[in-house]
């Protein structure tokens, strides 16, 4: 039994999220189908993460059992054959036995882009979110640090619907190594680099300091933000079309 890693970049927008899912066309059940057409077994090869409907990957990182003896050059080119020009592999390679894509990382990165001009080409509409309103960029800027260090992020966390009024908050806890804002020509870019991340927490994050932009909240309202521990004290979700995975650290 091989154990193979495979980098893994895709266009979000074609796909209803990383997870498989019945009669809905997801990254992970497109790739499993064209494991399955080179390797005649049935795999479901697991991810670093699962990005939601419409998040985009530059480097996802993906892992998966096979007894297929194809060489990982070949594998590359016959998945690269197989699969839509929305799902292009990158890498094939043999990893060790033991080595996991979700279990054995260490940092992941993220990057979201907001383009900032009255108009957005209609080619960079589903890679962007467009925001053309006023935002005082610099004090986004100076509000993104805030966020660094090791602290329980359950404001930024998307609400478990199953989870019932008076319980007790849930400790989501994640180390952010780093945390910016720089502005490139049209674009206003977030890149976050953390040991992990909550489901939609990296969209939350984008909402509330556009909240910042806007003035609706000041600066130093994140540190009070991240003390409440409570989804309502931050802004709404930023749209999933300016989300990349762009890295996973091991």
């Amino acid at each position: 039994m091989r154990n193979l890693k495979v980098i893994l970049s895709y266009d979000g927008a074609e796909f209803s999220g990383w997870q498989v899912q019945p009669d809905t066309v997801t990254v992970q059940g497109t790739l499993a189908s064209a494991i399955g057409r080179i390797t005649g077994e049935k795999v479901l090869p697991q991810g670093s993460g699962r990005t939601d409907a419409g998040v985009h990957a530059l480097a996802q990182v993906v892992t998966f059992a096979t007894e297929a003896s194809v060489p990982v050059g070949n594998f590359l080119k016959a998945l690269n054959d197989i699969l839509p020009a929305s799902v292009r592999v990158l890498e094939v390679a043999e990893a060790p036995p033991g080595f996991h894509a979700r279990h054995s990382a260490r940092a992941k990165t993220y990057r979201y882009r907001i383009y900032r001009d009255a108009i957005c080409p209609p080619f960079l509409a589903r890679y962007v979110w467009h925001y053309p309103y006023p935002l005082a960029e610099e004090e986004m800027a100076r509000a993104a640090p805030l966020v660094a260090g090791e602290h329980d992020f359950t404001s930024f966390a998307a609400v478990d619907p199953e989870r019932g009024r008076g319980e007790a908050p849930v400790m989501n806890v994640r180390n952010i190594f780093s945390s910016a804002w720089e502005r490139l020509e049209e674009e206003l870019v977030y890149t976050v680099r953390g040991s992990g991340f909550l489901h939609h927490m990296v969209r939350n994050l984008v909402g509330t300091f556009i909240l910042v932009g806007k003035g609706t909240l000041q600066v130093d309202d994140l540190s009070r933000i991240l003390e409440a521990r409570d989804r309502s004290a931050a802004g709404a979700t930023a749209p999933a079309s300016g989300l990349y995975l762009v890295g996973v650290e091991y």
